[in-house]
């Protein structure tokens, strides 16, 4: 049965900035502009606006286009029945057109004004939310968001590239970062979520293999992440600063992964709530503390400086 309230059409301004996912593009530019500002080499300013431009109208349109895709699913889970589609505030004809032609935008702008390889990860990243994620992935395996993360972990590369022309161990290790944090924290919300996803036929983990496994899912990806979140410090692309904020947050993220593999409120799932609130904070001070280093002048203040090496 369907969720959504369909409304009279009166589409705004608003309606279609509602399809760009402004929350997760947000997250999309912040960790993008952590990897243009940890690059090494100097880029202009407006240079380094437009790549930032281009990432954020490129995740906005994979948002929009997810949703147009997704709208007969959206429809029958609360969490998504409000969005502009489902309510009938855009029409999904109008969404597509909507979401192709900001694709394209971006990616051309981001090759003639920024470089090559910058819109081809941009490219790139589009594509594989958009098609391999949302039209192939999402409906087919509880993996979907496992292998499907790696669009939304990509960013950091695509800031780091606009600024070198190129990649190197470095911003891949920041995108590892981001897709072994993406499963614990989606994992997370469909753990009371599930039911949502079980009306809408989406085979998410909980769902397939039910919430014992996902749990044990959660805190193994959790014990693989928190130690990986502080090799950047110990390679040199983070500091001291770097290095307290990912080790202290990374512990009370591994502390509420444990409370979720020990919940037994299978209902409200306190545990899992928690968990995904910390995975957000996790996420936003590591790339915080990676881009203050860098902007006030502390990326000296290396690990092995302090160690005296």
């Amino acid at each position: 049965m369907s969720l959504s309230l369909v409304e009279p059409r009166v589409t705004t301004v608003g309606d279609f900035f509602a399809l760009l996912k402004p929350r997760v593009m947000s997250l999309v530019v912040f960790t993008g502009l952590a990897g243009l500002v940890a690059a090494p080499g100097q880029i202009h300013p407006l240079t380094a606006f437009t790549a930032l431009l281009c990432i954020a109208v490129g995740a906005g349109a994979s948002g929009c286009l997810n949703m147009a895709y997704d709208h007969d699913i959206d429809r029958l889970m609360a969490r998504t029945a409000t969005r502009p589609i489902p309510r009938g505030r855009v029409a999904r004809e109008d969404a597509l057109a909507f979401g192709w032609a900001l694709s394209v935008a971006s990616v051309a702008t981001m090759f003639l004004f920024v470089n090559i390889l910058a819109a081809g990860l941009l490219a790139f990243t589009i594509f594989f939310y958009v098609v391999v994620y949302t039209l192939w992935l999402k409906r087919r395996t509880p993996q979907n968001i496992v292998i499907g993360g790696l669009s939304g972990a990509l960013p950091p590369a695509i800031g780091w590239a606009a600024v070198t022309g190129s990649l190197s161990p470095a911003p891949l290790l920041l995108v590892a970062v981001i897709f072994m944090w993406t499963p614990p924290h989606f994992w997370a919300l469909s753990l009371w979520r599930s039911g949502d996803y079980a009306r809408a036929g989406v085979p998410m983990l909980p769902v397939v293999k039910g919430k014992a496994n996902t749990r044990l899912q959660i805190l193994l990806y959790s014990l693989v992440l928190v130690p990986l979140g502080v090799v950047p410090a110990l390679l040199g692309i983070g500091g001291v600063l770097y290095l307290a904020a990912s080790a202290g947050i990374g512990l009370w993220f591994l502390w509420e992964a444990i409370a979720v593999f020990r919940e037994t409120d299978e209902v409200k799932e306190p545990a899992a709530h928690r968990l995904f609130g910390v995975s957000l904070l996790y996420l936003s001070a590591l790339f915080a503390a990676l881009i203050a280093e860098k902007l006030i002048g502390l990326d000296w203040l290396s690990l092995r400086a302090v160690l005296g090496a």
